[in-house]
């Protein structure tokens, strides 16, 4: 495993300022083995609920019961599946004395910000990015440079791996995740928009202040500049 070493401190200083700590970013990011990684360190107790087990959702059905009497570090994990439990933080933290700091790890989705708005002056986000030159080191420059920063990319047995794994993420995030994050517009339409991304990406428009040169893509992709703006910006046609 990749040490992340500035990660970890990070998380520790928010969690010593809040009571709740957010860790957000993309499917395979790298949130699970940071949070894990971390609360090995501490001395306090630590308690971890995998809401895609049906053991730790059942431990929750009555939330608050589940929660109130833990201490020390509360990792949940995959927050997203029960947004709901953002209510009972919001209760269990505003007791007198809280004997836990709450750790979640989830997408940063509309629905779970939406959700997460009830902690207002309770919760520390963190976005976590891919893995990082420093973290690397130098000399793994031109495999982070084409492998990516996700972690099972990078540590790929071979390049052919990693390219095997990319495509496969990007599957499953065309069809699954963005829908997720309230994006209606079909995957295979996406994924052209991707490749025109990709094929364009070193190139700006200056004068119209667009990311893109949209006037570009229509006569390969007979995509109008209007259509194109909207997949920019997450909106269906």
């Amino acid at each position: 495993m990749i040490p992340r070493r500035n990660q970890q401190r990070v998380l520790k200083q928010l969690l010593d300022r809040n009571p709740v700590v957010a860790i957000l970013g993309a499917r395979q990011v790298g949130k699970t083995p940071l949070a894990r990684e971390f609360v090995k360190r501490q001395r306090r107790p630590v308690t971890i609920f995998d809401l895609e087990r049906a053991a730790d959702l059942a431990r929750l059905d009555d939330a608050e019961l589940g929660l109130r009497d833990l201490k020390g570090t509360v990792v949940l994990d995959e927050i997203q599946r029960r947004p709901e439990l953002f209510t009972t933080l919001r209760v269990l933290v505003d007791r007198l004395r809280n004997p836990a700091r709450f750790l979640v790890l989830g997408s940063a989705s509309p629905a779970l910000l939406h959700s997460s708005e009830s902690l207002a002056g309770r919760i520390a986000y963190h976005e976590l990015p891919g893995l990082t030159l420093d973290e690397v080191g130098v000399d793994h420059l031109n495999g982070l440079w084409l492998r990516g920063g996700f972690r099972r990319s990078f540590t790929a047995r071979s390049n052919s791996d990693s390219r095997a794994w990319r495509s496969d993420f990007v599957r499953t995030f065309l069809e699954r995740d963005v829908a997720q994050l309230g994006i209606r517009i079909p995957s295979r339409t996406l994924e052209r928009f991707w490749a025109m991304l990709a094929h364009y990406h070193g190139q700006a428009s200056s004068c119209s202040g667009e990311l893109l040169i949209l006037s570009r893509f229509c006569p390969s992709q007979c995509e109008s500049p209007p259509t194109l703006r909207r997949f920019q910006h997450g909106r269906p046609s």
